[in-house]
């Protein structure tokens, strides 16, 4: 029986922003406005001659990953339930675009997006939260038989091994680790047994070698990773910079907009290695800042999880939170030299429409979740 005082308590408004995971989120892209401008604006001028080429489209594109917040909030997450399918099969369609000549755009000898009326989009990005969704869905309507191989772990597996093989001849061994990580994560939390989970690594790790060593670019990938100073003007190139930049920031930074090694130094400065634009112009400081900035969305995650009113929900949650987890884990250890190069963007804070658009889309799911009764 409730009290007078648990009775007087009003109860939450459905139509509320979670300002402690919506601020952070805000911050972070504000953050990323100001030092994509910094960090491209000398690229910018030199290939198409204005500094605010990407400061315009990095905002626009913060612009419409805010409306999609918007949207996905106000969105209720259960009736994802019913369009788990659909949402697959546009995700599994938009790969195969990819491939589609006319409209499939290959940068770097990469072809990973899709290009259509000026615009450009990355499948790989709506593929991870369509996965998320999918496994969300599949798990919490086998609870009861999460345990058996065949319903509870082999079909996610094959959804998954669809997808691989499309984005594996893209080529984009990145974003293949973080949805076999997803997946892998999602089934550990479901309940799926750990004898297949692991099974499964060692069945595919002979396969995974024989991937790194079949190319001479990887091999040389690893090698650089191992001792980047040694192949400093050529695979460790990036990380040799990198790390320089870092080391350049000391505690307090250069300054907004006086790094070094962003002026033709260091590769991509504003989308895969913005990270260490921060270190140089923000330093140590900056650095901790956006570290406080994203352990607290991943807290503010981690909880909605648990106190998720539905398996569903929280299963979506958990996909969710450890996506822009393990991109943020990634990003960072490829910019200090703790893991190979990777083309991974930071959320919220690198240059790209694709990615901060997913992301924002699913903070605004995960406030739905945390906000529904």
């Amino acid at each position: 029986m409730k009290t007078t005082k648990e009775a007087n308590i009003p109860p939450p408004d459905p139509m509320a922003y979670d300002v402690g995971l919506l601020f952070p989120v805000l911050f972070l892209v504000g953050i990323g406005i100001v030092m994509v401008y910094s960090a491209s604006s000398a690229l910018a001028l030199k290939k198409f001659g204005s500094d605010f080429y990407f400061l315009k489209k990095q905002a626009l594109f913060s612009l419409v990953g805010i409306v999609a917040l918007v949207m996905c909030r106000h969105f209720p997450y259960r009736l994802l339930k019913p369009l788990a399918y659909p949402i697959l099969l546009v995700a599994f369609g938009l790969l195969c675009i990819v491939h589609i000549p006319g409209l499939g755009a290959n940068v770097g000898g990469a072809t990973r997006w899709i290009r259509l009326f000026g615009f450009s989009f990355q499948p790989s990005e709506f593929a991870r939260l369509a996965l998320v969704i999918y496994i969300a869905y599949s798990m919490s309507r086998k609870i009861e038989e999460i345990h058996d191989f065949y319903i509870g772990f082999l079909p996610h597996l094959i959804v998954l091994g669809i997808f691989t093989a499309l984005i594996i001849i893209q080529p984009d061994f990145g974003a293949i680790v973080i949805l076999g990580a997803i997946t892998w994560i999602m089934l550990f939390v479901g309940g799926v047994r750990v004898v297949y989970l692991g099974s499964v690594l060692l069945f595919l790790f002979p396969f995974i070698y024989l991937f790194m060593v079949n190319a001479a670019y990887r091999t040389r990938r690893l090698m650089s990773f191992m001792d980047p100073w040694q192949y400093s003007t050529d695979e460790g190139y990036q990380t040799v910079h990198s790390l320089m930049a870092f080391g350049s920031g000391g505690i307090w930074g250069t300054g907004i907009g006086k790094g070094v090694q962003k002026l033709f130094y260091l590769p991509e400065p504003h989308t895969d290695f913005i990270f260490s634009v921060i270190g140089e112009e923000l330093g140590l400081i900056g650095v901790m800042v956006i570290l406080l900035l994203y352990a607290i969305i991943l807290y503010r995650g981690i909880s909605i999880a648990r106190n998720a009113r539905d398996e569903f929900g929280a299963y979506i949650a958990v996909g969710i939170t450890t996506a822009i987890g393990l991109q943020i884990c990634i990003n960072m250890g490829v910019a200090l030299g703790l893991l190979p190069t990777k083309g991974l963007t930071l959320p919220f804070l690198s240059y790209g429409g694709s990615s901060l658009l997913m992301s924002m889309a699913s903070i605004g799911i995960l406030m739905n979740i945390g906000k529904t009764n």
